[in-house]
């Protein structure tokens, strides 16, 4: 097997859904992935090329299905603000830095909510052997009759459809979508910007080959937009577990956002915009909301819950974050994300295929997922046991792209002048 090189893990999670396997040994060639077992069989060969993390867990690299490279998760409203108003340099600038948040956070792989696709030309252009990430990019994303007019002529890869407002609204003490009982309706402002059923069905009887992913929440929203034809729900706050059958019956996708409402709930009792962060949680200051933290709570159990039974119901689900919303970090996120995966019922297996491989092969990203014989070498190296993830994923050990090293990320990087 020359030019083979060996890589020996403590533990190692395919990303498949299966149990951890333990002191396991990866043979890797031309950057794929040519032999898996046991490090017990490993010859020991003079002159061949071993890589021994065995006090190390080998993952699949994270893809977060749902992110704005292009906006700052700032909780500062007069930054966030000067950033949406900033010029293509600055807002290329501010990609790049997102960029490589994801990479050191082992993020390879996104699916971007934003028009991003002139940011991503000229960051590619720059870069030698193009993104350190695999991007996909949504082209605009329609929230009205005349966004999307032409539904297959939005550019991007894939189309993102607000049929809801996000269940979150950074700029109205309460959100837009507003509870009433087990309905919920939008406020007079969004429904005059969003477009209705008929619209809806038009643009996904007409997008072609792309994959159509539908921001809804609420029991009618949801249906409707199942009816519709759409390939994924992201968030689905109250769609209801007649909507969550319906998802299993026709294999949608499933992207719930649950962190949304997590952060902003660890707002809502000051009124501030929170930072989440492993190590630091900042909260801005604010006017505490009546009612703002009961809502907030109520809204975080129900996802919790519709979560949970769609694990039941075997519902696919993946990771997607909602980065570059207020107080969302890029990156790092996605622990977080996987916590409350893990809260709802999903084992660290289940949770690490639905920040993976689900997110990988819904969006086309061939050269990450599973790590199965046949497919590219490319994962994560965290230091410790199975039992502190996914928390340790904020300090990886290494990142391997392709079968060796990543270029880019390094464990502990030197600031320079």
């Amino acid at each position: 097997m020359s030019g083979t090189r060996f890589i020996v893990a403590g533990r190692f999670i395919d990303g498949s859904g299966a149990d951890v396997r333990r002191n396991v040994f990866l043979a890797v060639k031309d950057g794929i992935i040519t032999a898996i077992g046991s490090a017990a069989d490993l010859l020991r060969n003079d002159g061949a090329a071993i890589d021994d993390f065995s006090h190390c867990t080998i993952l699949p690299a994270l893809v977060d299905c749902s992110v704005s490279l292009s906006r700052s998760p700032a909780v500062d409203r007069k930054l966030r603000l000067s950033t949406e108003e900033a010029g293509f340099a600055k807002k290329a600038a501010m990609l790049e830095q997102h960029i490589r948040y994801c990479h050191a956070h082992g993020v390879q792989g996104v699916a971007d909510s934003d028009d991003i696709t002139g940011l991503v030309e000229r960051y590619q252009e720059g870069m030698a052997q193009g993104s350190i990430i695999d991007i996909r990019t949504s082209g605009r994303l329609c929230r009205s009759r005349q966004d999307c007019a032409a539904g297959n002529s939005a550019g991007g890869d894939f189309l993102r459809l607000g049929y809801s407002d996000n269940i979150e609204d950074e700029e109205a003490p309460y959100p837009r979508l507003i509870p009433q009982g087990h309905k919920f309706r939008l406020s007079r402002q969004a429904a005059q910007l969003s477009f209705n059923h008929e619209d809806l069905f038009r643009i996904l009887q007409h997008k072609g080959g792309k994959k159509a992913v539908v921001v809804a929440n609420g029991l009618q929203q949801v249906a409707e937009a199942l009816e519709a034809g759409c390939d994924a729900i992201e968030q689905g706050y109250a769609m209801g577990e007649d909507n969550l059958r319906k998802m299993a019956e026709k294999g949608v996708l499933w992207i719930p956002s649950v962190l949304r409402a997590k952060n902003a709930l660890n707002g809502a009792g000051t009124g501030g915009d929170v930072c989440c962060r492993f190590s630091l949680r900042y909260v801005a200051p604010g006017k505490p909301v009546p009612g703002a933290e009961a809502f907030w709570k109520k809204m975080l159990a129900e996802q919790l819950t519709q979560l949970r039974f769609a694990r039941k119901l075997g519902v696919t689900t993946a990771v997607g974050t909602g980065a570059g919303s207020v107080g969302i970090l890029h990156g790092e996120s996605m622990v977080e994300e996987m916590k409350l995966f893990i809260k709802a019922g999903y084992s660290l297996e289940e949770t690490i295929r639905c920040a993976s491989e689900n997110g990988a092969r819904f969006f086309g990203m061939e050269k990450l997922g599973t790590l199965v014989v046949g497919r590219k070498a490319t994962f994560l190296i965290a230091r410790g046991t199975v039992k502190q993830l996914p928390r340790k994923l904020s300090y990886l050990e290494g990142i391997y792209v392709d079968g060796v090293p990543s270029i880019t990320y390094h464990k502990n990087p030197v600031k320079t002048a």
